[in-house]
């Protein structure tokens, strides 16, 4: 039996407008990002970056906003759809749809940054720190009049990137400490097989270190460290260790140490872990820790929102605490050339979304209740 592709399925409260989406990551290859596809009557795509509950207004400032708002008329049809190019998926939903389905399709520009999310805590309630993409597709006499929630729909999207190709860098520090009262230093080396890691992949790191020095090198540890920059607004940032092994190894005077030690960067063991950034986050559905940004040249990063990056990080303690720091990537696996990411079978599932009604107020995305289509 040949695989089932979800399309995501989202109606309205009217049952006016209906989204029909055939993925929810798009992703940017760095020269060009996957486009979005599949809807009726006026769609939008937007992308904002959001700092603090929606409902937050200080000073007549709220903590939002847009970096991109495009919106296309899909009905009346502009052009004629049967001389419109479609993908397969777009295809098929219109054969199984029927006169009332009408495809649509954006492009992202380059300069948009990448979904992120920063985890909020147990107790965290509304909307928090985050770039977010959304689609929304709505009923109305123009695109510019106020959007009637009984006939619209918001699907949340998210844009991800792929790894470059691997580079031949292979990340290193080495360090020289010098002590009061010994004549001989201490010396430190870290360093990382390559350059990029991929989420789910054990990071292996190499330490050499050679005691020459009258004092005892101990308490070992080697620690994944992420940094958040939220540049928008705030300029805060976050440092937060998502993977740490402490030991019991130690450098005598006059001794040396040659070692691997290997980390696991999951999200599965920092769950709860409050400010930690992830890859966006669909309700429906697990996410990741946040892949490092790669902002291209000429893109300002203050339009980017949010920048994540990584570190190993060495420490020890020598009569007091020394430490050394090498930078890597963590990122997604390229697809081998020949294989899409996101394949496109010959049946097909509808997942689709339904609101639950909670003391009065209205959420999406929370029940999924796929069928076979």
């Amino acid at each position: 039996m040949s695989p089932k592709h979800v399309v995501f399925k989202k109606v309205s409260r009217d049952k006016s407008v209906t989204v029909y989406m055939a993925k929810r990551d798009f992703v940017d290859h760095c020269d060009f990002v996957d486009p979005v596809g599949e809807s009726r009557l006026y769609v939008m795509l937007s992308c904002t970056f959001r700092y603090g509950r929606q409902d937050m207004d200080v000073m007549g400032v709220a903590f939002r906003r847009d970096l991109f708002l495009v919106t296309r008329q899909v009905y009346p049809e502009l052009q004629d759809k049967e001389k419109l190019t479609h993908t397969k998926i777009q295809q098929k939903l219109l054969r199984k749809l029927g006169n009332n389905a009408f495809p649509f399709f954006f492009e992202f520009p380059d300069n948009l940054p990448c979904s992120i999310a920063l985890q909020p805590g147990p107790s965290d309630v509304g909307k928090k720190c985050a770039v977010e993409f959304e689609v929304k597709a709505f009923c109305g006499e123009n695109q510019d009049e106020k959007i009637d929630k009984q006939s619209s729909v918001h699907l949340t999207i998210r844009k991800i990137q792929f790894s470059a190709e691997d580079s031949k860098l292979v990340p290193s520090a080495e360090t020289t400490f010098e002590f009061l009262m010994s004549e001989k230093p201490l010396h430190v080396k870290l360093s990382l097989p390559k350059e990029t890691f991929y989420h789910g992949e054990p990071l292996k790191a190499n330490v050499e270190i050679t005691n020459s020095s009258s004092r005892n090198i101990k308490d070992i540890s080697l620690s994944v460290e992420q940094v958040t920059h939220v540049i928008l607004y705030s300029s805060d940032k976050y440092v937060k260790s998502v993977a740490k092994e402490e030991t019991s190894d130690s450098v005598p005077s006059g001794t040396s140490l040659k070692k691997e030690y290997t980390l696991h960067p999951l999200l599965a063991y920092n769950k709860d872990r409050r400010g930690l950034a992830l890859d966006g986050r669909l309700k429906h559905e697990d996410t990741n820790l946040a892949s490092s940004s790669i902002v291209k040249q000429e893109v300002l990063k203050e339009v980017q929102g949010i920048l994540v990056s990584y570190k190993a990080v060495l420490r020890m303690v020598a009569s007091g605490e020394v430490s050394l720091e090498v930078p890597f990537r963590l990122m997604h696996p390229k697809p081998e050339p020949g294989k899409d990411f996101f394949h496109e079978p010959d049946d097909m599932v509808f997942e689709e979304f339904k609101r639950a009604y909670l003391k009065g107020m209205v959420y999406g995305d929370d029940d999924e209740s796929p069928t076979d289509a």
